[in-house]
């Protein structure tokens, strides 16, 4: 379709551009309310981690399957391969966010937001790259199917299951937090694979992921302190009355 080098560049920023929206969408409605320096410190350790992480699936995962889509004969996924990269991508995720800087502030499940963004740009940008170097047509719709699910989905995935692991962390249940991550990494890494070829894959992650995107705002709520959250209901309540007089000023202006 295009060079190396081109289809890098367009898989990385259409990543990025998946990774800032899952961060407005979440991150800035509470800004000001969680430890900022401490959530960009795991976006750098996201990325790093992500890149290691990216590069194994890509190796062990989705080359093998890829292959073996082309001609079934030659290659096939071996599942204990991936249950060990999921887990030791869950370990890793795991040691980040027990950090003392982390732990001090109760900023779990706001670390691991930031940290799964990082972390999921990184396995888009891989997935995304194979999707551009296989598809032959810019004007294809599969393509931009393909390319907008990656795009915005595979960054908050991952920030999904890390900010459930960093609750789940808050509650006292750490090996249950490796487990459970471990498992839902090993199904959207299966589902992702597919997703490069049959943007049918579309139709069972995206629902999953909205409807568990409603749970993220309660995690983050409740990582909050109590006086934050008076602090941030007045906040709240302010901005609904400035929004309401606005109006109503408008209103007048125009009659």
């Amino acid at each position: 379709m295009a060079s190396t080098f081109f289809l890098f560049q367009a898989a990385a920023i259409t990543s990025l551009i998946g990774m800032t929206l899952g961060w407005r969408g979440v991150m800035t409605k509470y800004s000001g309310f969680y430890d900022l320096p401490t959530a960009w410190s795991n976006v750098f350790w996201g990325i790093l981690l992500g890149g290691i992480y990216a590069s194994l699936s890509h190796n062990f995962i989705l080359l093998p399957y890829l292959e073996f889509v082309a001609d079934n004969t030659n290659a096939v996924v071996n599942p204990v391969n991936l249950l060990i990269l999921c887990l030791m991508a869950s370990v890793g995720a795991h040691l980040l966010l027990r950090r003392e800087r982390v732990r001090s502030g109760s900023s779990q499940p706001t670390s691991g937001w930031a940290l799964g963004l990082a972390i999921g740009a990184m396995v888009g940008m891989v997935h995304l790259y194979r999707v551009y170097e296989i598809q032959s047509s810019l004007l294809s719709p599969t393509l931009w199917a393909t390319v907008v699910g990656f795009g915005l989905f595979a960054p908050r995935t991952e920030a999904l299951i890390c900010c459930f692991h960093g609750q789940l962390m808050l509650e006292g249940r750490r090996w249950g937090a490796v487990l459970r991550s471990t498992f839902w990494r090993c199904a959207y890494l299966v589902m992702f694979a597919y997703a490069v070829v049959d943007p049918l894959a579309w139709v069972f992650i995206i629902p999953f992921a909205l409807l568990v995107n409603r749970k993220a705002d309660e995690w983050i709520w409740d990582s909050i302190p109590s006086e934050g959250k008076k602090r941030l209901r007045k906040m709240w309540a302010r901005q609904v009355r400035e929004k309401l007089a606005a109006e109503m000023d408008a209103n007048k202006i125009s009659n």
